[in-house]
């Protein structure tokens, strides 16, 4: 009975390491300002979007066509998007975005509407 107490011990305690070195890298302040790309499959179809984000404003280009949105930080890890010139009621609304890793040059963040459960991934490249 001992020796399996013992071993089970033994076993939380390899697999706390284990998780502990696990941890992923969020240096989100890192990625709070600057040029960034953002890619993602449409309809098949690989789209690339660009943008560049200071404290207050990001500034997006998709298919020629350029958008502002105001930036508000909740923490060092997630922020609210709201466009500033919305042309119907689907973009009157916020988008909540968190970063949840980062590595080099890149992170990966979830978004969704604010209030709404569907979250959606993506990857950003930092690019200056």
């Amino acid at each position: 009975m001992k020796l399996n107490i013992q071993l089970t011990i033994s076993n939380i305690l390899i697999l706390l390491f284990l998780i502990s070195c696990d941890k992923q890298e969020r240096n989100c302040t890192d990625f709070k300002t600057g040029k960034f790309e953002f890619s993602q499959e449409i309809d098949g179809k690989k789209q690339t979007s660009t943008f560049e984000r200071t404290e207050k404003l990001q500034i997006e280009t998709f298919n020629g066509k350029t958008d502002t949105a105001s930036v508000r930080w909740v923490n060092d890890c997630e922020f609210i998007l709201q466009k500033l010139h919305p042309k119907n009621m689907q973009e009157k609304k916020a988008i909540s975005m968190k970063i949840l890793s980062t590595k080099d040059k890149t992170y990966i963040f979830e978004y969704s509407f604010v209030g709404e459960a569907k979250k959606q991934q993506g990857t950003v490249t930092k690019i200056d």
